[in-house]
């Protein structure tokens, strides 16, 4: 199998310029690999979620949307990890592993199906041999308290949403390599 293929730009180089603000992580630095507790179960992790904090948002802040995206996949389209939307403007911290299980980030907040068809995050498993995929972790900043979308949303629909209500975005990048 040939996965050479071109360098995919970030997502977000492509859309619209924002705001920035700041995403820290006890779990991950950015620009380092990701360690195995965020590695997807199936690929020999554990499947949780990173710790993530924000701060510095724009004060016109309503809420925040949490998404996790593979630019690397060998998919044309990327794969997305996670898309946990609606959370109160009030969180600004999640904990290690949350989004595994409906209900656990705030109330109200929910996540749409993944790339694996999860309402969950699910984490990385790229395919073996291939190269470093990176994992980009993002907080949206939104302008207002809920994105209009339900839970069967799509990811490119919540993208689609994002455009039009981001005010600011703060992300950290995460490696991993499945060396097989």
């Amino acid at each position: 199998m040939n996965l050479d293929r071109p360098v995919a730009p970030s997502p977000y180089d492509l859309l619209p310029p924002v705001d920035s603000f700041t995403l820290t992580s006890t779990d991950i630095v950015d620009g380092e690999p990701i360690g195995k507790t965020h590695i997807f179960t199936g690929a020999g992790g554990e499947n949780l979620s990173p710790q993530l904090s924000w701060s510095g948002f724009p004060p016109q802040t309503k809420g925040f949307v949490v998404t996790c995206y593979d630019p690397d996949a060998p998919t044309g389209c990327g794969f997305w990890h996670w898309l946990l939307v609606n959370l109160p403007v009030s969180v600004t911290e999640l904990a290690q592993g949350v989004g595994a299980e409906p209900g656990t980030a705030a109330a109200g907040a929910f996540s749409v199906r993944n790339d694996f068809g999860n309402a969950r995050y699910d984490g990385c498993a790229p395919p073996p041999a291939d190269r470093p995929h990176r994992y980009i972790f993002a907080v949206h900043a939104i302008d207002v308290e809920e994105l209009a979308l339900g839970p069967d949303a799509t990811p490119a629909y919540v993208g689609f949403n994002l455009t039009f209500h981001t005010l600011a975005r703060a992300t950290l990048t995460a490696t991993y390599q499945n060396v097989g």
